[in-house]
């Protein structure tokens, strides 16, 4: 890995590693959806498809070879990024294809009156999956409710933890909220019953390296196209003796070990859930992603991602009809920042800021009852990256600061419903 860049961080200047970001009329806060992609992981794109192009595994051509050899170098790429084994890591389409595997593969260790333990601030491919294996298994399903703020109430942990929990899986940091987990808190409640714990860590990674091994989960789950990398990728790690257990989602190709025409035996993990041609593009620009992040001043980042966070919490305080949705402090978050405003729908904020360049995310963020829970119909969103500047802040606040006074010149469309986030469990 190279050495870490200096410790004073320049935004403008990492600003300048993208060519997606070189339109000076653009300000992109739609990270949490999709990051764009340095220099440095488009050129290992190109230098594959023109230099490497061939498919991977049982080659002995020159080029397979190379192809491969690329690969499982981005595999090796991955395992470094959290801190774990190679073998551990599988490719898959993304975070969402991720969980479904996950879901798939504890199935069958799963009996009727199992549970496992949710909560109200999953995104969709950490709740349905879940929602669908219950349905077929007779699985319970329980969920932690939320604090006012948007923040997993975890003084609910002991009490929907029971003997019965099987397993835990949470959202590592909320894409409508922006609230990290405490980790080790779940972890400890979790294993004190002998529950498996599964993140996922799609809103998480983009912040910088994470150490499995360290958190003591036992599966983690990530999308590229987050992680500055390509779109169709994504990563599940599991513990190698955990997912060594689970039998394959799809068959088919190079994850057979041996078949014949009435049966069929599978490869030992990682390969045995890599049926068909991988996205092998894909895999190597997440890994050359991955290892460019390893090299970023993260501690001086996140300062500067928190401060930008506090500049559009301010500022959005100063608007008389703008509600936050998530916590008004800089306290063990990420810098999403989602709001409502007064009589004015979430597309129609949208639309209103992408007229002077500002790139936001507006609707249910995947997280249709996270976004209920605050009696809301849909709300804008505002996400950061290590390349966003004080300006891109700055033309965010002036395009509310339009809207708001073009607002008050308009009759209302409408009341929010500012019914309080419930701290009981949802039924």
């Amino acid at each position: 890995m190279d050495a870490p860049r200096d410790r004073a961080f320049d935004a403008a200047a990492l600003k300048r590693e993208f060519p997606g970001l070189a339109d000076p009329g653009l300000h992109y806060l739609d990270n949490a959806a999709t990051a764009q992609m340095p220099e440095v992981v488009l050129a290992a794109l190109r230098r594959f498809e023109i230099e490497t192009r061939a498919n991977v595994h049982e080659c002995v051509h020159r080029r397979a070879r190379a192809a491969t050899e690329a690969y499982e170098g981005a595999r090796r790429g991955v395992a470094r990024f959290l801190h774990a084994a190679p073998d551990e890591v599988v490719f898959t389409a993304g975070a969402t294809a991720a969980l479904n595997l996950l879901a798939h593969g504890l199935e069958a260790s799963l009996r009727e009156g199992d549970e496992i333990l949710l909560s109200v601030l999953e995104h969709h491919s950490n709740l349905v999956p879940w929602q669908q294996l219950a349905r077929r298994r007779g699985v319970t399903l329980r969920f932690l409710p939320m604090t006012p703020d948007g923040r997993l109430d975890l003084d609910w942990l002991e009490s929907e933890i029971t003997p019965r929990c099987r397993l835990v899986a949470l959202t590592h940091c909320s894409n409508v909220t922006g609230a990290l987990t405490d980790v080790r808190r779940v972890v400890a409640a979790a294993h004190a019953v002998g529950a498996r714990v599964a993140l996922d860590g799609a809103q998480r990674a983009p912040h910088g390296p994470v150490d499995v091994r360290r958190l003591d989960i036992d599966f983690y789950a990530f999308a590229g196209h987050k992680a500055y990398g390509p779109t169709g990728i994504g990563v599940l790690w599991g513990r190698r003796e955990l997912i060594a257990a689970m039998p394959p989602l799809m068959t088919g190709g190079q994850m057979i070990d041996r078949v014949t025409l009435e049966s069929a035996s599978f490869r030992a993990p990682p390969r045995r859930f890599e049926a068909g041609t991988p996205p092998i593009a894909a895999a190597i620009g997440l890994g050359v992603a991955l290892d460019w992040m390893r090299a970023l001043p993260w501690p001086a980042i996140q300062r500067h991602e928190l401060a930008l966070t506090r500049r559009i919490l301010d500022g959005l305080a100063t608007f008389p009809g703008i509600r936050v949705l998530g916590p008004a402090d800089t306290r063990d978050r990420r810098g999403v920042v989602t709001f409502a405003v007064d009589g004015v729908s979430a597309e129609e904020v949208c639309r209103a800021l992408d007229r002077g360049g500002v790139a936001l995310r507006g609707g249910y963020h995947c997280a249709q009852p996270l976004v209920r829970a605050f009696g809301v119909d849909g709300a804008a969103r505002a996400s950061l990256a290590p390349y966003v500047t004080d300006a891109d802040v700055d033309a965010l606040l002036d395009g509310i600061g339009r809207l708001m006074a073009g607002r008050t010149r308009g009759a209302p469309r409408g009341r929010l419903r500012r019914n309080p986030a419930p701290r009981r469990r949802p039924e």
